[in-house]
């Protein structure tokens, strides 16, 4: 019988902790080892980890997410490691089908799953904004893939081994550094039979702020991956609505020799309103017509961070401007 070892890494995570938990304790097939790990809580995480009876494993200092999954690992023996992020809720079936899908394929490495289009806690519109996008995106992209998202996400540990565990310098884009070295080791199914509710930022600033972090290093790493011959990771967003905005922040300055030449902006802003209709649909089936009118000027906004994050990410693989990665102790 396939044994298998559930590993939520959390830090600072006793708003959802609980509700996380209960659910990996009500799923239809009961892992068979639960473990948290604790990456420097300053809250009562642990505590309530070990009142629902998982085992905790403590981080004596924050050390990041891809630390606290390594050491989840090695303080587990399953056949099959299921990831779950602490701000996530899992569906009752939710482990069932994931242990099953690999069961059934031997060629299959990796299962991941996607987020509901509600969120765990409704904390308000730019919440609703994250959550929409982010179910609608990965339903997008449902089947053989390559990147690999490990907020829900069961992998065999032989395969754990063979590629190694997750870069401990990184503090963002873990998953799409561990997907690129994965790509071509075995097969990776993303799947709605997979789900849970997430809980997600819920103000438009650290939105933002975690926008730019995660686009900064994606051009580096995309190469890397390329010169180890692995693939590209599913796009979150549109490429076209991408190049839309770019060239649109391009093209602004223009209006400054001529008003007319708004025009152009202004055209090329339209394009990226228009770069995803189903995605448009999606939000207005699910909020109507006024929450879509919000969710395209936030969307708008994450895009101009992400272009720029990818600039300046890009500028600074020119000689004279790298940076060695950050130590795990600084991030």
């Amino acid at each position: 019988m396939t044994t298998l070892s559930l590993i939520v890494p959390c830090y600072n995570a006793a708003k959802t902790l609980r509700p996380c938990l209960e659910a990996v304790l009500a799923q239809t097939r009961r892992p068979d080892e639960i473990v948290v790990v604790d990456d420097a809580s300053a809250d009562d995480s642990a505590a309530i980890a070990a009142g629902l009876g998982c085992r905790v494993v403590r981080l004596p200092v924050n050390r990041g997410v891809s630390a606290a999954r390594n050491a989840g690992v090695a303080a587990t023996t399953g056949d099959v490691v299921f990831f779950l992020d602490s701000d996530v809720e899992l569906r009752p079936d939710a482990v069932a089908n994931a242990l099953r899908i690999l069961e059934d394929d031997p060629e299959c490495g990796c299962v991941q799953g996607v987020y509901e289009p509600e969120p765990l806690i409704d904390d308000g519109p730019a919440e609703w904004y994250r959550v929409l996008h982010a179910a609608y995106w990965r339903r997008r992209h449902l089947g053989d893939v390559t990147g690999v998202v490990f907020a829900l996400a069961a992998i065999r540990r032989d395969v754990l081994r063979a590629v190694g565990g997750f870069d401990e310098t990184l503090r963002d884009c873990e998953d799409v550094e561990y997907g690129g070295r994965l790509a071509g080791t075995c097969r990776v199914v993303l799947t709605d039979e997979v789900r849970g509710r997430h809980d997600d930022a819920s103000r438009l600033l650290p939105i933002l702020a975690e926008q730019w972090r995660r686009a900064v290093p994606l051009i580096p790493l995309a190469l890397t991956a390329s010169r180890r011959g692995g693939g590209q990771p599913e796009h979150a967003n549109r490429p076209a609505g991408i190049l839309a905005c770019a060239l649109a922040m391009a093209s602004l300055p223009l209006g400054l020799l001529h008003p007319a030449l708004f025009a152009l902006p202004s055209a090329l802003l339209a394009c990226f309103a228009a770069a995803d209709p189903g995605l448009l649909r999606f939000v207005h089936r699910h909020r109507g017509p006024a929450f879509t009118a919000y969710f395209v000027t936030v969307h708008l906004a994450v895009h101009v961070v992400l272009v720029s994050g990818l600039a300046f990410g890009s500028l600074r693989l020119l000689p004279g401007l790298r940076r060695p990665p950050p130590s795990p102790e600084t991030g």
